[in-house]
């Protein structure tokens, strides 16, 4: 069974159909890239995932979790995380606070445990404080620990909107334009770190992405889209060289 399953998925927005019967599945231990032009419904696919829309029709399966029956709170602790395009952090919280809070789905404490800070709350503060702290060495924002969002770069935001995501401990990762804005040498980076979250982390991997040097060095797998619909599903090099996908990009050539 595979991992996230979307089903003859349509979502409309009045008169404009955003998704058009979409249907594609993720593997277990995949990287999946969604690529397209803009405006062609790449990220509205994952905020139908994410249960900030309600599809028109169709159906959206999670390792066994209807999510159309779901709320969009209840997403998290299925296994999902996501980033987003414009990034969404706590910007006058310091770096490890912000990962922090990717760790509260998994808060296992009432508010009378945490109030007196009795001995499992402690623990689980450990724990917490540990997973981060791993997460931080990972990605290398060691030097970054205590320093506040809002005056970092710009690279490096994206990269500890990343971590706190990975914090979620999630079997699922979205990622929404994660190379969006990032120089040659940061994107080269990020690459290395999708792969190694493939491969060392086990967790699968769902983009979005307008790099298609990015897309090609770590997707095994690539849907392209065009007005919310889908073009072509393949590897990299097949959906680069199809005439739909082409066309789309390019425009008709005679």
């Amino acid at each position: 069974m595979s991992l996230l399953e979307l089903k003859d998925t349509t979502l409309k927005f009045g008169g404009l159909t955003a998704v058009d019967n979409l249907s594609f599945s993720v593997e277990k231990g995949e990287v999946f890239a969604i690529v397209g032009p803009n405006g062609a419904g790449k990220s509205t696919v994952f905020n139908l995932i994410s249960r900030f829309y309600d599809p028109y029709a169709g159906s959206i399966t999670f390792d066994g979790h209807d999510l159309l029956k779901s709320k969009a709170s209840e997403v998290a602790g299925f296994g999902v995380a996501r980033t987003f395009q414009n990034i969404e952090l706590f910007d006058q919280a310091t770096v490890l606070e912000n990962l922090l809070v990717g760790r509260h789905r998994h808060r296992k404490t009432n508010l009378v445990s945490e109030l007196f800070f009795t001995p499992s709350v402690r623990k689980q503060e450990l724990q917490n404080r540990q997973f981060v702290e791993e997460i931080i060495d990972y990605l290398d924002l060691q030097a970054y620990r205590e320093k506040r969002i809002a005056g970092l770069p710009y690279g490096v935001r994206k990269v500890v909107e990343m971590a706190r995501a990975l914090a979620t401990d999630p079997k699922l990762l979205l990622l929404d334009e994660p190379a969006s804005g990032l120089s040659v040498e940061e994107t080269t980076d990020m690459r290395w770190w999708i792969d190694d979250i493939r491969r060392q982390m086990g967790i699968t991997v769902l983009m979005v992405e307008h790099d298609m040097g990015l897309v090609s060095g770590v997707s095994d797998r690539v849907l392209a889209m065009a007005d919310g619909a889908r073009l072509a599903l393949g590897s990299p090099s097949e959906v680069q060289s199809d005439p739909a996908v082409i066309e789309a990009y390019l425009g008709h050539v005679a």
